[in-house]
């Protein structure tokens, strides 16, 4: 750009700074609001960076910026003005524009700017501007951090910055052009920095702790200063070479010298001994040309090996995305007063600063304090002076921050995140693939400093290196990373430089393992194995046990115990583990899979191990004697394995895959797709090696042999270790007998320097003669040539094919079709392929002749015969997959159905039946939750009605572990009704128009419900016998009390809410945890705490005034046994309707009037008159006990009040309707007493 192109407005504010008269620089007055509209100006530049590139062809830094920082560098205000514009001046292209444009416009943009950058660090290769920012940055370190402002570490970052900026200029070699050990620009640069002091500045940054917070920065710098330079070269600077560098320098030259001749001598046999002007024409017989005659060849014979049919054509494009990515520059050799004052920059910085440097770095990295791929300044630092310390007198305490297993896992971790991102984000797959060998170069200098370690003289070392080693070999991550990434390796996004550092850490990985392998008899390692289970899959099958089979299987398993002794192998034992404290699956699932697993092993017939099963499982769960108590017999154990063979449990599979399809889905089981188990294995080196035996981890090592004249020789040597493992260790030469292998051994045969690569001529040799040895005996090796092979294809070829079928062994074979059946196939669908059915595909099953036909067979077929482009066509569509909005109006018609319905007994079913648009129940629901409308989604469950209390269901696995413990039978909780309405939601309608119908299932349950009210009744009685007889009258009384109280709360107020059971007495407290007590309450429909959140037993709120009358008068009638056998029959008759129950319930009442002594009822009268009359406690007379609490007696004083005034209410009417005749007025005074002494209390 040139300068009369320069906005007036910018021209003038450059004209205003002042002027450079010889090497004397004269500002002017309003030079510092100068430099101040300058930054304004580049702070309102436009996409083309217009300002910057103005300024740059201006040379404003060059002939004004530099000369006021260098001259007048006293004036404060205006030295930090020029230093902001000049950090903001020399920033990297890549930062202004964000990336290389693509535009062919922005492009030039881009690279004007960048040759603008080159023009200003070529300026600053001046001893005098860094000698004026180092003793500026040395007068501000001198600062105590108490003295220091916040403009003075603003300035210490900015001159930071602005030393990073010049230092990340690109150099230019096409201006440049300069040779090794001559100075560059960048040699100059960092010469100025030296003489400067500034490095010593770094180096006091790097090891200060009261500068840490510059350790980023100051890492950067370095990183910048040493780009051009390599470990190795900074070594050897200054230093006479060893006797055996030397050798190894004229083994170099000599091979040189000896491929030079080779192809000196193959010239000279290509021509002729005399020239001749006319090269003469030949005819190729047997190579035809593009008629049907033979080629005419029309040059010398010499020249005939080089003959190809592409010979003229014209060069066929590469697509972009198929361009291979190509090796950045190599690195070029500095001058020698350059490379000896950074050797010795290393040396020292080794010394005093690394491990504090590359901790704090580490610390900021993990605290996640630094910016983003800041990591890869880390990364570099640790490749570089690890290298270097291994090349310059070796010593581990200068590099232990490094040297850990906490390190080791840094980069594993790193490299694993840049290949998934390298994966994932495409765009930018180049910069994370450069990322990725960074942390490669990094993963790989530790190893070499473990291997260096193992080799020390001293003790102590080796023995650090033994616990790293054994620590990377165990863990799977650092054995399955080399694999990953042959496995993946893209020439398209990775350059071949990352191969050659991917395949020489291989091959020095192996060698390690190996080497440790070889000291040790036995080496485990952990072993990780992924389960996968997917989503939509169906449990498989279950076989029916009929009675009659399980008795058989039961005698079996009896009789085989019984003849063992009921005695165990202690193997046996020692394999039975119910319980893995590891995985995440929750104890009581685990039980629960344990009884499976007991049951399994008893239909199996495997007795013994079904008992020691069931032993080791006691042994894990004891609470709750689930698994039988600790003193069981023998006899007993084998009761109890009869109750399991015969109880109804759930299969593991119905386990894994329950309400998978439903459609209020848990999350919890979507979740858990995918399981890692992580045991321990003893490791085999040989089968590690097996793991590379594959076509996609041998291509990249075969790559890399292609350029084997460019490669260095241990890269040769690296990938002729490998592939003689694979074909001489593991006997798979076979794997490379593939035709572009051919001709790479044929090129490296025919190479007339063939002398220089031994051991890939002896290796090719080898290979080669196994071929022709092969092909004598099977002459089908010649088209195996054209195909890569896996192990299997290598197997059949070496060892013979195996006939159709026989490598099938238990797999399932490909139906076979008949052409009527694919014709029955393809009518079926043209009919039906315009029909608009949901699923196509179950439409043509259920017209196919051949029923036992599957989905899958079908869609295969489909696929075959062409009527479908893909099995993607077919895919079954998941329920409650397709996303349906809801409009304003539709919005509108659900709260009006909602608000006619809400005090129905099924809301939800009532609103669905009226619905315009057929939605689903789970859609519904979530959107009248979203709307506000309810706030809870089990007010929307149906109400159920008395009889839904004691409705009977099979036995489940809850109810199995109840009965074996002597527990409850639970009524129906609120997750049950939850997981009721779950799977009413799972069952949506296929067809819109179809309504719901009802449940046949839930009518047999209402009718098992009606059939079993007696026997609750008479069950109730016993229970409540039985806790009076262990002395709990006085926690049933209680109950007695709150059931009342919750029954005369709600007829009062009007409203149900459930009630919590809160004992506020030790005996109370202590019977609630009585699992007799606990049956008792679910039996009356008291519901235990739903979840951890929950602490007290609750009246739920679907319980009527009558129904907690009748379960309190259950409980009360029972003290007496004759009460419940002599009208046992009436309760076996009495029907749901509440006006029966009433009747029978009084005609109980008057029973038991009509049995009570005289003598009894006075006492009862006059204890009940006692305690209206006065608030003294009696004393109780029914209990033994004289420890009873207060509210205990009061209790029983409430019991006697109440049936005395039973025993005057002879005129009572037993058909009479009227409740208040059970709930006396002054009874509810006693009550109120009650509660107020509880208070006390």
């Amino acid at each position: 750009m040139d300068l009369y192109m320069m906005n007036c407005e910018l021209l003038a504010t450059c004209s205003a700074l002042g002027y450079l008269e010889g090497d004397t620089y004269h500002r002017e007055p309003d030079c510092l609001e100068s430099v101040k509209d300058l930054i304004r100006y580049l702070r309102h530049e436009d996409d083309t960076r217009d300002i910057r590139q103005q300024l740059g062809a201006g040379q404003i830094l060059q002939n004004d910026l530099l000369p006021i920082i260098t001259q007048h560098s006293q004036d404060k205000p205006l030295f930090d003005a020029c230093i902001r514009l000049m950090v903001n001046l020399t920033q990297p292209a890549l930062l202004c524009f964000g990336k290389v444009p693509d535009d062919p416009s922005f492009r030039h943009h881009f690279l004007q700017v960048v040759s603008y950058l080159q023009a200003y660090k070529e300026a600053f290769a001046n001893e005098k501007v860094f000698g004026v920012l180092s003793e500026t940055l040395y007068n501000l370190l001198q600062l105590d951090w108490e003295q220091r402002q916040e403009e003075d570490n603003l300035l210490i970052e900015r001159i930071l910055l602005l030393v990073r900026n010049v230092l990340h200029v690109p150099a230019d070699p096409y201006e440049e052009k300069n040779v090794d050990d001559d100075a560059s620009v960048h040699d100059k640069l960092l010469w100025a920095i030296h003489m400067s002091g500034l490095d010593d500045l770094l180096k006091f940054l790097a090891s200060a702790q009261s500068e840490q917070r510059w350790s980023l920065h100051v890492l950067e710098v370095i990183s910048l200063m040493f780009r051009d330079q390599t470990p190795e070269l900074l070594v050897s600077a200054g230093q006479t070479r060893s006797a055996e560098e030397k050798q190894r320098d004229a083994q170099e030259l000599e091979a040189l010298r000896q491929k030079e001749q080779a192809e000196k001598r193959s010239r000279t046999l290509q021509r002729g001994t005399r020239h001749s002007r006319f090269g003469g024409s030949y005819v190729v017989q047997g190579l035809k040309s593009i008629g049907d005659k033979d080629v005419i060849y029309h040059r010398g014979l010499h020249n005939f090996k080089n003959y190809t049919h592409d010979v003229g054509k014209e060069v066929r494009r590469i697509p972009k995305r198929q361009l291979h990515v190509c090796d950045p520059e190599g690195q070029r050799r500095s001058a020698l007063n350059v490379r000896l004052f950074l050797r010795e920059f290393c040396i020292d910085f080794l010394e005093n600063c690394y491990n504090r440097l590359m901790y704090q770095v580490k610390e900021g990295l993990m605290r996640e304090q630094a910016q983003q791929h800041d990591e890869t300044y880390y990364l570099w630092a640790l490749s570089f002076f690890m290298a270097f310390n291994r090349g310059h007198n070796f010593r581990t305490d200068l590099v232990s921050e490094t040297m850990s297993i906490r390190t080791f896992h840094f980069m594993e971790r790193n490299i694993t995140n840049y290949y998934e991102m390298m994966l994932t984000d495409r765009k930018e797959a180049t910069s994370w693939s450069r990322r990725m060998h960074l942390a490669l170069k990094a993963y790989r200098e530790l190893l070499l400093t473990v291997n260096e370690m193992d080799r020390s003289r001293n003790e102590n070392i080796r023995q650090s290196a033994n616990v790293i080693k054994s620590n990377i070999f165990y863990l799977m991550e650092y054995r399955e990373i080399f694999l990953t990434l042959l496995r993946k390796f893209d020439e398209t996004k990775q350059p071949r430089s990352f191969l050659r550092d991917l395949v020489e850490s291989t091959h020095l990985f192996l060698r390690m393992l190996e080497r440790f392998c070889n000291g040790r008899n036995n080496l485990v390692v952990q072993k990780k194995r992924v389960k996968r289970r997917k989503r939509g899959q169906k449990p498989r099958p279950q076989v029916e046990n009929t009675p009659e089979v399980l008795e058989e299987t039961w005698w079996v398993v009896s009789e085989e115990l019984r003849a063992a002794g009921f005695q165990l192998s202690e193997s046996l034992m020692e394999g039975a583990v119910p319980f893995d404290a590891a995985s995440e699956t929750p104890p009581e699932e685990q039980r629960a899979e344990a009884m499976v697993r007991v049951q399994d092993a008893l239909l199996s017939k495997r007795g013994p191990e079904a008992l020691g099963l069931l032993r080791v499982a006691r042994e894990v769960w004891p609470e709750g004697d689930v698994f039988g108590s600790a003193d069981v017999g023998p006899e007993e154990e084998l009761q109890l394995l009869k109750q399991i063979l015969f109880a109804n449990l759930p299969t593991q599979t119905g386990l894994l895959y329950e309400d998978e399809e439903g459609g209020l889905e848990r999350l919890e089981e979507e979740e858990e797709l995918e399981s890692v188990h992580v045991s321990e294995t003893e490791f085999n080196f040989l089968d590690y090696v097996k793991r590379f035996a594959s076509p996609n981890i041998v291509r990249p090592y075969l790559l890399l042999l292609k350029s084997y004249s460019q490669n260095s020789s241990h890269t040769n040597h690296c990938i002729a270790r490998m592939l003689h493992r694979l074909a001489v260790d593991l006997k798979m030469e076979a794997l490379l007998f593939q035709l572009s292998v051919f001709s790479l051994f044929n090129k490296i045969l025919e190479d007339p320097a063939a002398v220089v690569y031994k051991e890939l001529v002896t290796f090719a040799k080898f290979v080669l003669s196994r071929f022709f040895a092969l092909a004598a005996r099977n002459n089908k090796v010649y088209v195996e040539l054209l195909f890569w092979k896996n192990v299997g294809a290598v197997r059949e070829m070496t060892e013979g094919y195996s006939k159709p079928g026989e490598g099938n062994k238990g797999g399932a074979k490909k139906a076979k079709w008949t052409p009527e059946e694919e014709e029955e196939l393809r009518r079926i669908y043209a009919e039906h392929r315009d029909s608009g059915v949901p699923d196509i595909v179950e439409t043509i099953l259920l017209l196919l002749s051949n029923s036992s036909r599957t989905r899958r067979q079908v869609v295969t077929q489909m696929v075959a015969m062409g009527l479908v482009d893909s099995v993607k066509d077919l895919k079954k569509e998941r329920k409650g997959t397709r996303i349906v909005l809801w409009t304003e109006q539709q919005e509108l018609e659900l709260e009006t159905l909602f608000d006619e319905y809400k005090n129905t007994d099924d809301v939800l079913g009532n609103i669905l039946k009226r619905l315009t648009a057929r939605r689903s129940r789970a859609r519904v629901v979530d959107k009248l939750l979203s709307m506000g409308l309810v706030t809870d989604r089990r007010e929307l469950y149906k109400k159920r009605r008395r009889n839904a209390l004691t409705k009977s269901t099979g036995m489940t696995e809850e109810e199995f572990f109840s009965n074996m413990v002597g527990g409850q039978q639970q009524e129906p909780s609120d997750e049950e009704e939850e997981e009721e309405e779950e799977e009413e939601d799972s069952e949506e309608s296929k067809d819109e128009g179809e309504q719901e119908r009802p449940k046949p299932r839930g009518k047999e349950k209402g009718s098992s419900t009606r059939e079993s009210a007696g026997e609750r009744n008479a069950t109730v009685g016993a229970m409540v016998q039985a806790l009076r007889q262990k002395g709990m009258s006085g926690p049933l009384l209680w109950l007695q009390n709150c059931l009342n109280r919750a029954a005369d709360d709600r007829e009062e107020e009007g409203v149900s809410q459930a009630v919590p059971l809160v004992p506020l007495t030790e005996e109370n407290e202590d019977a609630m945890e009585v699992n007799a007590f606990q049956k008792l309450l679910c039996k009356l429909g008291v519901r235990a705490p739903a979840n951890e959140q929950e602490s007290f037993w609750r009246i739920p709120a679907k319980l009527t005034p009558a129904q907690l009358r009748a379960a309190a008068t259950s409980v009360s009638l029972s003290h007496e046994g004759g009460a419940q056998e002599g009208t046992a029959e009436d309760q076996q008759g009495v029907s749901d309707n509440p006006e029966q129950r009433a009747q029978a319930l009084r005609a109980l009442l008057l029973a038991r009037k009509r049995k009570r002594p005289a003598a009894g009822a006075n006492e009862e009268r006059s204890a009940g008159e006692d305690l209206a009359s006065d608030s003294k406690m009696p004393e109780a007379q029914e209990e033994s006990k004289t420890s009873a609490k207060r509210s205990r007696v009061l209790d029983s004083g409430e019991e006697r009040e109440e049936d005395s005034m039973q025993s005057h209410g002879g005129d009572v009417n037993p058909d009479s309707d009227d409740e208040s005749q059970f709930v006396p007025a002054k009874r509810r005074r006693q009550r109120a007493l009650i509660d107020e002494d509880e208070e006390e209390d």
